[in-house]
């Protein structure tokens, strides 16, 4: 087993299951919703340009922040800015995640290393009630976070410290698994913890490396032969 880690934590969008099969199932409501999504875009951008400010920073009532943002963009109220957002996005989007299907051997690698001792989480920016189960993977992990419900958007370094406080492990002893540069591999090195980020095959071939982080995998089945060598 790769040596000084005692679990495994995962992103889920985009990296438990590839945005190819995400976006185009995804098409029919961007159209039918493309204003909405283009004032929630600028919101969340909002959102991170505030944390970059004020670092390690948390707001109590995230999704009442949210909302009051969204209110101020669309010239509508707050409760109803957050019953738009709740309808469109944590439950609009829940059919089309049961469409999409995981990357291959994804919850294999969850399964190996909870059998290995390793403890096993998820944190995602949007919340994981929002896939279901996860396609099987929640229901086998110690800890499941939205980072909104910590507060903060990745990369904060407060959902990746309330992550390492659930799972009862220090920051420096464990892995966190994404596929962003920006949100995954920065915001978890920049709290201590050893970073590995999914990359395509063709990358891999060529023997490139994604910057910043210990490990650059192309498939889940490598990943289990790398963490558990």
């Amino acid at each position: 087993m790769i040596s000084g880690i005692d679990a495994v934590a995962f992103d889920i969008d985009g990296t438990l299951y590839p945005n190819a099969g995400f976006y185009p199932r995804l098409l029919p409501f961007l159209c039918k919703n493309a204003g909405f999504l283009a004032r929630f875009g600028v919101v969340r951008r909002e959102i991170r340009e505030w944390q970059n400010s004020h670092p390690g920073e948390a707001h109590v009532d995230f999704f009442g922040w949210q909302a009051s943002l969204y209110a101020a963009h669309a010239g509508c109220s707050v409760e109803d800015a957050r019953s738009l957002i709740h309808s469109k996005i944590y439950e609009g989007w829940k059919p089309v995640f049961s469409r999409v299907r995981p990357y291959a051997y994804a919850r294999d690698a969850v399964l190996a290393f909870r059998e290995a001792g390793l403890r096993v989480g998820l944190l995602s920016d949007f919340l994981p009630s929002q896939k279901g189960d996860v396609w099987g993977i929640g229901p086998l992990c110690d800890v499941v976070l939205g980072s909104e419900e910590t507060g903060a958007l990745k990369p904060s370094p407060v959902p990746f410290r309330v992550l390492s406080d659930a799972l009862g492990v220090p920051c420096s002893r464990v892995l966190y698994v994404g596929n962003s540069i920006a949100s995954d591999v920065n915001g978890a090195s920049g709290v201590g913890m050893k970073t590995a980020c999914i990359q395509s095959p063709v990358a891999s071939f060529l023997g490139m490396r994604v910057p910043g982080a210990d490990i650059s995998f192309h498939s889940y089945r490598q990943l289990i032969s790398i963490v558990l060598k």
